[in-house]
């Protein structure tokens, strides 16, 4: 495998992981003033519980209940397919322990080459998080497993999008999804569903992707055009966001949706386990590689 191969799957597995977790960028829980209820009924109307005060008794169940189990898959497109299974605890900052496995698309085909069946596995920690490919991909990185991607270098990772992947990988939590539909403004309740044997309340509204990201990170003005411009090339500019939940106001089911310039893009996680304890230990620190150094030898190699 040359460096510059090296570099740039190194340089995937950010957007993978960042990709896979369980929700999008945090927003607002003010609604709009649009002389309804929020469920689309005109003001006064009487409405037992409306979706906007329904959404913030779940964003404080969910978010209070300190972890889940989670099962991810996410489609982009013809770039790629894959599923990712786990658990994730965010009662002092993120962690998690998760697998994810490619499962079809170009780049999922490339990752193959390199990672034998297409798994990677996962860990969060509160500064980084850690990914494993297997031995097959460690045989290019001198023996050692684990890939270190800390969050304070995300950001030059990616460009002006950079400090809003670095903020969703290190707060991807069910409460971020429910604040995510609270920032749209227009949110609406879809019915009553079943999902997975389990009764719940479908929600559903779509967000202004870069006027979110504009309104809940701390780019300055010079970032915000630079990230305009990144979303303008992928093509993404609405998400639509699904959200189902269960009588203990508990998030059960999740879902995202957008188009880009290589196809839509879907996201749908389930939760479970509220509550389960999670033990995620650090990789062993000489079964490590640091993708600051793998991404500076591909640098000297190509110069």
């Amino acid at each position: 495998m040359t460096s510059r191969t090296l570099g740039r799957v190194c340089a995937s597995v950010v957007t993978v992981v960042a990709l896979s977790s369980v929700a999008a960028c945090s927003g607002s829980d003010e609604a709009s003033g649009s002389g309804k209820n929020g469920d689309g009924s005109p003001a006064g109307a009487a409405v037992a519980v409306s979706p906007i005060a329904a959404l913030k008794k779940v964003r404080q169940k969910s978010g209070g209940a300190d972890s889940a189990t989670i099962e991810s898959t996410v489609e982009m497109g013809t770039v790629m397919s894959m599923t990712m299974t786990g658990s994730m605890d965010w009662s002092d900052g993120m962690t998690g322990d998760v697998t994810i496995k490619y499962t079809g698309g170009t780049m999922a085909e490339a990752m193959k080459q390199m990672s034998g069946d297409g798994s990677m596995r996962a860990l969060y920690l509160k500064d980084a998080y850690y990914a494993n490919m297997g031995d097959a991909f460690a045989s290019a990185l001198g023996g050692k497993h684990w890939i270190r991607y800390g969050y304070a270098d995300l950001a030059a990772i990616a460009g002006a999008s950079g400090e809003v992947l670095k903020d969703q990988v290190q707060n991807s939590t069910p409460e971020k999804s429910v604040e995510t539909l609270l920032a749209s403004g227009g949110i609406k309740r879809v019915g009553e569903e079943d999902v997975r044997g389990v009764a719940t309340t479908h929600y559903s509204g779509s967000v202004d992707v870069a006027a979110l990201s504009a309104q809940t990170s701390s780019l300055d003005a010079e970032q915000l055009k630079g990230l305009k411009e990144q979303l303008d090339k992928t093509g993404i500019t609405t998400e639509t966001v699904d959200l189902w939940v269960d009588k203990n106001d508990l998030l059960i089911k999740q879902s995202s949706r957008a188009d880009s310039a290589n196809g839509a893009v879907n996201t749908t996680s389930y939760f479970s386990d509220y509550g389960a304890p999670v033990n995620v230990v650090k990789p062993d620190a000489g079964d490590t590689a640091d993708f600051k150094e793998i991404a500076g030898r591909t640098s000297t190699a190509l110069s």
